[in-house]
């Protein structure tokens, strides 16, 4: 059993393991939080959480904590390349696979365990956030451990049965550690569900196996210890930003951009949970025709379907943000493998039939996108064809075609091949053809083209009209970001041995007429030309030097 656990903590780590270093860092969030990180291992404050000169207190301190240890584990210090920090996030996925898949063996066997390992570690979401530095991967192994541990409570007390003394701790440490990294959303998710379980059995007796006056003393052991320093250092600035800015924010109101009306998770349901959304769909209604019977199922269940439907009321969406409820799809699905046919292949009700049509439409789709993604992006953007893009076009029909049953049940094996073929899909496209597309990686070619033009070891880079975070990290904190090119031309004056400026290339007369009036002029030094993929604007930058 423990080779099993073995081997696909092993599995996920190489499916995550292809682009964590080609791939440049990402903007938006995902270069703030190694920014923010990188700037604790500068100062030596690992309480406090700063962008540059700029509080970031959307988020509590748990990231920044794992990835601080990460970077101080790789012995290169702020200088550590973004692989390190990424490297918590691909462990996060690891261990929510093995996680997960021990949670299914105690529920419904070792194969089933198996299978929704299996189906986890391959999913898209988990592919994506696996190789990106913030808080997701990590808070999903807090939640499959906090769920992992209840649905063995809750399942043990309506069988009565005696419930292992540590499962209540690890429930209580999971929403812990869950808490220090993204606050509500693991204790959120438990409520949820037990909220769920008590509506459908009115029957709440078994909480008490949760020993809750204990537990919440844990939970706040491992939390209050740092409320108290940020409260204290920030002076309640965390607790406006946090709670009265990011979180109440969000419910209220689509936040940054990213409001969305309710139906947003179905629509993205079959992207993020590619390759396997068909198949869990299936497993669904199965279950769902089979709730009453069955205290495991009813579990699951009530694991995804409150969570999935709060966050379609809440105004800002982002795909991601159901991720946490993905697991309880994969258990069913492994749940299904196991059965026998005849007991798996259920007559469904039509509008359950309609629905896994839907599905159905909705796995074609995104798989022949994801083959066309890898083939047309480079020729869109670069103008010829990847090399690779075909076998990554190849393997993404592979895993979509593996991964659609036949039925509603689909075997061990046929998982294991389907999540085989996503894994080379993944990592050609996130590890080799992603990289590849230079276009989009506007900041990593700034930074070279200052190597390639020996930048003193002082030199400071002021950039106009590309404030991207993923700049800050690569090129340095005190790197200074304005949309003046006024602000450009004075840092050039102030250094103008060593200062360099970002400007695009239509505002160049301006910076020199701004350096003319100190009798001073700016060579070009290299031009960068490409996408800001987070704005969308088509750019033009060039690199100023003061010309000797």
């Amino acid at each position: 059993m423990k080779t099993r656990y073995l081997l696909l903590f092993l599995f996920s780590l190489l499916l995550s393991a292809s682009g964590l270093a080609s791939l440049p860092p990402v903007d938006r969030d995902e270069a703030r939080f190694v920014q923010a990180t990188k700037q604790m291992v500068e100062a030596g404050d690992y309480v406090d959480i700063r962008f540059q000169d700029q509080a970031r207190y959307k988020k509590p301190i748990g990231i920044y904590w794992l990835q601080s240890a990460a970077v101080g584990l790789s012995g290169q210090g702020a200088e550590a390349p973004i692989w390190v920090y990424r490297l918590v996030s691909a462990l996060g996925i690891a261990l929510s696979v093995v996680g997960l898949a021990w949670t299914g063996t105690r529920l419904f066997g070792a194969d089933a365990g198996t299978a929704a390992g299996l189906v986890l570690a391959a999913l898209f979401a988990a592919a994506f956030e696996g190789r990106i530095a913030k808080t997701d991967a990590v808070l999903l192994a807090c939640c499959v451990a906090a769920q992992g541990a209840l649905a063995q409570i809750y399942v043990a007390s309506r069988r009565n049965e005696p419930v292992a003394g540590w499962l209540p701790w690890l429930f209580w440490a999971a929403q812990g550690l869950g808490i220090l990294v993204k606050g509500p959303i693991a204790p959120l998710l438990s409520a949820l569900t037990v909220a769920t379980l008590f509506a459908f059995e009115r029957d709440g007796r078994w909480l008490k196996r949760l020993k809750a006056g204990r537990g919440v003393l844990l939970a706040a052991v491992i939390v209050l210890p740092w409320l108290a320093l940020i409260t204290w250092k920030s002076g309640g600035a965390f607790w406006q930003e946090a709670v009265g800015k990011d979180m109440l924010g969000k419910v209220a109101q689509g936040e940054e951009s990213h409001g969305q009306p309710p139906g947003f998770y179905v629509l993205t349901y079959s992207l993020f949970m590619w390759p396997f959304g068909l198949a869990a769909i299936g497993a669904a209604l199965v279950a769902l025709n089979h709730v009453r019977k069955d205290a495991r199922l009813r579990f699951c269940l009530a694991w995804y379907i409150p969570f999935w439907l709060l966050f379609e009321v809440i105004p800002t969406k982002l795909p991601h943000y159901v991720l946490p409820a993905y697991p309880a799809l994969a258990l069913l699905v492994g749940w299904l493998a196991t059965l026998e046919p005849a007991d798996a292949e259920t007559p469904l009700r039509r509008w359950q039939v309609w629905l896994r049509w839907a599905a159905a439409f909705g796995q074609v789709v995104v798989t022949l996108g994801l083959a066309v993604v890898c083939v047309g992006l480079p020729i869109y953007l670069m103008g010829r064809l990847d090399p690779w893009s075909i076998p990554a076009a190849i393997a993404m029909l592979a895993a979509g075609w593996l991964a659609f049953p036949r039925g509603l049940q689909m075997p061990l094996p046929r998982i294991g091949a389907a999540a085989a073929a996503a894994g080379i899909a993944f990592s050609l496209l996130f590890g080799t053809i992603a990289p590849r597309l230079t276009p989009l990686w506007l900041s990593p070619r700034m930074v070279q083209a200052m190597r390639d033009n020996k930048p003193c070891a002082t030199t400071v880079l002021a950039s106009v009209g590309y404030a991207e975070p993923s700049l800050v990290f690569l090129a340095g904190t005190k790197t200074l970001l304005s949309d003046r090119v006024g602000d450009a031309a004075r840092h050039l004056l102030s250094d103008p041995a060593c200062a360099f400026a970002s400007v695009p290339v239509d505002q160049e007369a301006q910076l020199n007429e701004d350096l003319a009036k100190a009798g001073r002029h700016a060579n070009r030094l290299a031009e960068i030309d490409g996408v800001n993929y987070s704005s969308g604007r088509t750019m033009a930058l060039g690199l100023y030097r003061i010309a000797n």
